[in-house]
């Protein structure tokens, strides 16, 4: 019998390669990166450092820029070492040779003003094959303690003019931190800055999900010596249990709309799948009845389905049912241990990320439920569980346990590239909110 401990438990990364297509050069409509093309390289791009600026401050715009770039799936962030450009004498210009002999497609400039708590920060992007003219133009004000959040919302719009898809950054990750006999969920930026606790007792918590609109996190806690269901506003606040039913209230899963939770309830004796009312509880339907363990839903992006995780034919393994109830398909074929699915939330789409096991170790997969194809994420470094995709599909951040040290990683949804850490620590139970 499967126990319920093994279902619930449930970087630079190098770019995703892409086409770069010479007649979507001057493309608006299409963007610059065939994002689909099936030739692929990756599109090489200078960040360097803003000068007439506030040097600490243009030091954090480039590395923040830096960072984004390099885990957005579609670039390759050159070394500033290699510049032959004299950075002081363009300004916000760029002389286009000297890029284009350094092998960079496009330049990002910044200028940074800081005055008091003020900061204002412009920016540019070129593509050097278009010659000394900026292709996007962008201001931004704020507090000093914004900046993070400017060059994000920046980097973000450079993202969208290559590739017409809308960028992750000045997202957030939710995830559990273990301690000794207790743990905590935990917010943080998608890059690992800024995290702060959601729940604040002496208790075991887990299991967090973000609602599609980023305001709210349910989780499960034994704060009242019972796995009860609490939802708590995603800046923090005072946790309102949602459900109490004897026994299991565990592993929720938003529905699109916010309205409903899919969470699994043992209150009969057998943990199964049922849709609650996000508002108050309240048992909307039951999904499964079966005697194996069924548990760790997850909804559709379309709301039309849910996975969910089954012993019922031997070890756990990944099935997909309606979300109206009906009969279930297995879906995992490779091994006899697969858990924590997690869809795509990318637009057409129909992808699930999973908890792997083999040759002794956890690794995370994805599998193209149109075409059967499955992709490995990782591979060969330590224990990897509890994959979640970015807002946009192109990356997957999980638990790790590898060589470079335990904590939550960020890699390429595709599996191209190396995962790149961004928390530090004994962590679990990941899941990615929305881009604000």
């Amino acid at each position: 019998m499967l126990s319920l401990q093994s279902l619930t438990k449930p970087l630079l990364i190098v770019a995703c390669v892409v086409l770069v297509a010479p007649s979507a050069l001057g493309d608006d409509k299409a963007g610059v990166i065939d994002v689909s093309g099936a030739k692929r390289g990756d599109y090489p791009i200078a960040i360097p450092l803003a000068v007439d600026s506030d040097g600490a401050a243009a030091k954090e715009a480039q590395d923040v820029a830096s960072f984004d770039m390099s885990i957005a799936g579609f670039f390759k962030v050159l070394d500033p070492q290699s510049f032959l450009a004299d950075l002081k004498a363009e300004g916000m210009g760029i002389d286009p040779p000297k890029w284009k002999d350094v092998g960079a497609y496009g330049v990002m400039k910044f200028k940074v003003a800081v005055s008091g708590d003020d900061v204002t920060l412009d920016a540019k992007l070129y593509e050097v094959s278009k010659g000394a003219n900026a292709v996007l133009d962008k201001k931004y004000n704020g507090k000093r303690g914004d900046l993070r959040r400017l060059v994000h919302a920046w980097c973000n719009e450079v993202v969208f003019y290559y590739t017409k898809e809308q960028g992750f950054f000045g997202s957030q990750i939710v995830f559990v931190a273990k301690g000794k006999g207790k743990s905590s969920i935990q917010a943080m930026d998608f890059d690992g800055h800024g995290v702060y606790a959601l729940t604040h007792n002496d208790s075991i918590n887990m299991l967090p999900s973000f609602s599609h609109d980023g305001g709210r996190v349910a989780f499960t806690s034994y704060m009242r010596n019972n796995p009860d269901m609490y939802i708590v506003n995603a800046g923090g606040g005072r946790p309102k249990k949602i459900s109490a039913q004897r026994g299991m209230n565990t592993g929720a899963s938003w529905s699109p709309d916010g309205s409903q939770l899919a969470i699994t309830l043992s209150k009969d004796g057998n943990p199964d799948i049922y849709i609650i009312s996000a508002s108050d509880g309240s048992i909307v339907k039951r999904l499964t009845n079966d005697k194996a363990i069924d548990t760790s839903p997850s909804w559709s992006p379309d709301g039309s389905q849910i996975a969910f995780v089954s012993d019922r034919e031997g070890g756990p393994q990944i099935f997909v049912m309606s979300a109206s109830g009906g009969s279930a398909t297995r879906v995992s074929k490779n091994g006899d241990y697969n858990t924590t699915p997690a869809w795509s939330p990318k637009k057409g789409a129909h992808v699930l990320a999973y908890t792997t096991r083999d040759g002794g170790v956890y690794d995370i997969v994805t599998l193209d439920l149109d075409t059967k194809k499955m992709t490995r994420i990782t591979q060969g470094e330590g224990s990897n569980e509890e994959p979640a995709f970015s807002p946009n599909g192109r990356a997957i951040a999980f638990a790790s346990t590898r060589s470079g040290g335990s904590g939550i990683y960020i890699a390429n949804a595709d599996g191209t590239g190396t995962a790149k850490k961004v928390w530090g620590g004994s962590a679990t139970g990941v899941d990615w909110g929305p881009t604000p």
